[in-house]
């Protein structure tokens, strides 16, 4: 690991950091506490990456600083002390979406995740930007995603972008810093509050995990109060009959990733239609077995059965969610991946 030993070349985020770390976990969880969330993601971001940082360099910044303190040992700035000493200030939502920003989704660079935004959202926002640095933006996406962009610009606007692209030289290391970090603070965290899921879908996941007497009587209710809401939620909604809309590949696979002791328990209060369903997607021993599972377990209770279900449809949505299964909806007949 490479040891910073020039003290000239730290900038005033890595002083901080570097302070902040050298101060031990409990001091800095206070200081942390009067800070704001941008001010403790800057810190953060910068305390993950600093590394190893040698004495000399610690003793100087103590001076500077004027504080009667010093040390003989190095301090290394890592994720996981970045991430132990959120955990002492902030809640563990706001400490994972922190590491999460640190860490990048599958260690990806901000550019990356700009390259996902959509482009008429993401050419919104860089309209009211300078040109210049619309210019750096567009030159670090990728050409597709920078192509379609360009295109949702004005188009005056978009050739300035682009002459400014085709003068612009190396960019300096503080100009390409300074723009990744209005772009974390201003945009992507905008971002992340404006995409946050429909109140309809939340709810449709709430009522999915409900004892079905319990769904039955809520349900009832929203279609008497506001019966537009109901059906929504009914159209987001996944049952266990709802398996029934899937094909026999995406039935196979669900039942080999389904714990084989709730099959037979889901079965039991199951409908003749959904037991021949899990019958032909099984092989003739297989089907045989499940059958003598289910007729030696006499009476169960009608909760066991539908949490039993319940935990079927998880193993779907999780499926789904992996890409590995296609699922639809409980209303019509439009793919929609969980």
């Amino acid at each position: 690991m490479r040891v910073r030993e020039d003290y000239r070349t730290l900038n005033g985020a890595e002083k901080s950091a570097i302070l902040l770390l050298s101060l031990g976990e409990d001091h800095t969880a206070k200081i942390f506490n009067q800070l704001d969330e941008d001010e403790i993601m800057q810190i953060s971001h910068t305390m993950s990456s600093l590394g190893k940082i040698s004495a000399n360099v610690t003793e100087r910044l103590f001076v500077e600083f004027a504080e009667s303190m010093s040390t003989t040992n190095s301090l290394v700035g890592s994720l996981d002390s970045t991430e132990r000493l959120l955990a002492r200030v902030l809640g563990k939502d706001k400490v994972d979406t922190i590491m999460e920003e640190i860490r990048g989704p599958a260690g990806r660079t901000m550019w990356e995740k700009l390259s996902n935004v959509n482009e008429d959202i993401l050419a919104n926002y860089l309209q009211k930007e300078y040109p210049q640095t619309v210019a750096v933006v567009v030159s670090k996406i990728t050409p597709e995603h920078a192509a379609r962009v360009l295109a949702m610009l004005p188009e005056g606007f978009a050739m300035e972008v682009v002459m400014r692209m085709l003068r612009m030289e190396a960019v300096q290391k503080e100009v390409l810093d300074d723009v990744e970090r209005t772009l974390r603070t201003e945009f992507m965290s905008n971002l992340a509050r404006t995409n946050r899921r429909d109140s309809h879908e939340i709810m449709a996941e709430i009522f999915n995990n409900l004892e079905r007497a319990v769904e039955t009587k809520f349900m009832s209710s929203l279609e008497e109060r506001n019966p537009d809401s109901a059906e929504k939620i009914r159209s987001l909604m996944f049952t266990f009959d709802d398996l029934a809309k899937l094909d026999p590949s995406a039935m196979q696979t669900i039942i080999r990733s389904s714990d084989r002791e709730k099959i037979p328990m889901a079965l039991k209060g199951a409908s003749d239609a959904m037991k021949d369903l899990f019958f032909s997607n099984m092989s003739e021993r297989a089907s045989k077995m499940m059958k003598e599972d289910i007729a030696a377990m006499g009476p169960v209770r009608l909760k066991d059965v539908e949490e039993a279900q319940q935990s079927i449809v998880s193993v779907t949505k999780d499926l789904a969610d992996r890409s590995e299964i296609t699922i639809v909806t409980s209303k019509d007949d439009d793919e929609l991946i969980f």
